[in-house]
């Protein structure tokens, strides 16, 4: 195992790859839970679309870690979801087996442009200044998402977010972002796992000593597997003429949240090749459509890489033995899925927030002082948690880029391929 996966070749250790893949699953494990929980809005069924989560996540998290070998978990991915249900589905009033299908031909159309390396040909034409920017736009996001499971900030009508008062919600999350924080700072091996257990004790005592909220609950060990939704899409039905502008959508919006989310975790991560671009990209693009056409057959929207992979990254993990590990432990929750009630969000934030401090790191790589570059890297990095949306930050990214270069008189500074980009990013805009 150590030798295929090179660990001692990578700078690491078997067992902080082990610890990393404990950490990236326990970042990652909500998906099995809150998937579900957006999905059957759509009208589809919660125990099967549970069961379909977590065959996704086994599949494509191991296929990423021996195929790949990169440390990134993949899964169902977050935003997409949300899409599959609010846009096709209620919006757009596809039934929920169309849309499936949707999902299914999307990623088949994602293997075709990984195989013949057109994705590849995409991320080489994001200029250096924008895949340092997507990385730190995502570490915002992603500390952002821990702030707002953390109770630190929230809602408000008046200023659209604001910090929450003093609650033992908020105490708790602050303790836990400390000592993990010390535990990190102190390079305590397995920290930000660690983090997360004593994070979860301490917030057992919530609805029970003090405070409104009980936020862990036991609901049992056992829950058996719903295989329900196993091959119901509509495979023909997604075909029809009618259906492209749904299976374009889908497709554009799904490209660009996983290439942003790649490239940003592979620069936050320094998981690069000698040319400074992701390492074995193509065999991790080509993954990634094979979770998205897997996503279609098994009944759950598409797959993607998860940005949380960074907290495993960001523990030491370093190959795929991390995807690896991860994926397997998704396995056991086809029997096991009411034990994740006792490891809640708030468990996890304070580890979401510190990954997010750590994908910050690219920001000192851009060159502040030529705002042509800094400015497009500027607007692409603040906009993907401000619109709560890695694609729409990326689009004005690539749009002001490309835009400000023309103006200049430098459009051969612009490569062609951005050109192509910019036209699918406004044909998407002007469909959304």
């Amino acid at each position: 195992m150590i030798k295929y996966f090179q660990v001692h070749e990578n700078g690491s250790t078997l067992k902080t790859e082990i610890m990393a893949g404990i950490t990236t699953f326990l970042a990652t494990a909500y998906i099995i839970i809150v998937n579900p929980i957006i999905l059957s809005r759509a009208g589809m069924p919660f125990s099967g679309l549970v069961t379909a989560t977590i065959l996704v996540a086994f599949f494509s998290s191991v296929a990423m870690g021996l195929y790949a070998k990169n440390p990134i978990v993949v899964a169902p991915g977050m935003g997409i979801n949300a899409f599959f249900t609010f846009t096709l589905v209620l919006g757009m009033g596809v039934p929920w087996a169309t849309a499936l299908g949707a999902v299914f031909w999307s990623g088949i159309v994602f293997l075709l442009l990984s195989i013949f390396n057109i994705r590849t040909k995409i991320v080489a034409a994001i200029p250096a200044s924008l895949q340092k920017a997507i990385a730190c736009g995502i570490g915002l996001f992603i500390a952002l998402i821990g702030l707002s499971n953390g109770g630190l900030i929230q809602a408000s009508s008046a200023t659209m977010i604001t910090s929450a008062p003093l609650s033992p919600k908020v105490i708790t999350f602050m303790i836990g972002l400390l000592v993990t924080a010390y535990l990190v700072i102190r390079k305590v091996q397995g920290g930000l796992f660690y983090g997360i257990i004593l994070t979860s004790l301490m917030t057992i005592p919530l609805g029970r000593l003090w405070g409104q909220d009980i936020l862990i609950s036991y609901k049992g060990l056992y829950a058996p597997p719903d295989f329900s939704l196993l091959f119901s899409l509509d495979i023909a039905g997604s075909l029809k003429w009618t259906f492209v502008p749904v299976i374009f959508s889908m497709l554009f919006t799904d490209l660009f949240d996983s290439l942003s989310t790649f490239v940003g975790v592979a620069q936050a991560g320094n998981l690069l090749d000698s040319d400074g671009r992701p390492r074995n990209i193509k065999q991790s693009l080509i993954v990634d459509g094979f979770s998205t056409a897997l996503s279609g057959l098994l009944g759950s929207s598409s797959g993607t890489s998860f940005i949380e992979s960074a907290a495993g990254i960001s523990q030491g993990g370093r190959t795929g033995l991390v995807a690896v590990v991860a994926g397997l432990l998704f396995l056991p929750f086809l029997f096991l899925s009411p034990l994740l009630s006792v490891i809640p969000a708030l468990a996890t934030a304070p580890v979401l927030v510190i990954v997010g401090a750590f994908m910050m790191k690219p920001i000192v790589a851009i060159n502040w002082n030529d705002l042509e570059e800094a400015f497009p890297a500027f607007l692409g990095m603040i906009l993907i948690p401000l619109s709560y949306s890695i694609t729409h930050g990326i689009i004005w990214g690539f749009l002001s880029y490309a835009a400000i270069k023309i103006m200049r008189g430098k459009i051969k500074e612009v490569p062609p391929f951005l050109h192509i980009i910019n036209i699918l990013a406004v044909l998407a805009l002007v469909l959304k």
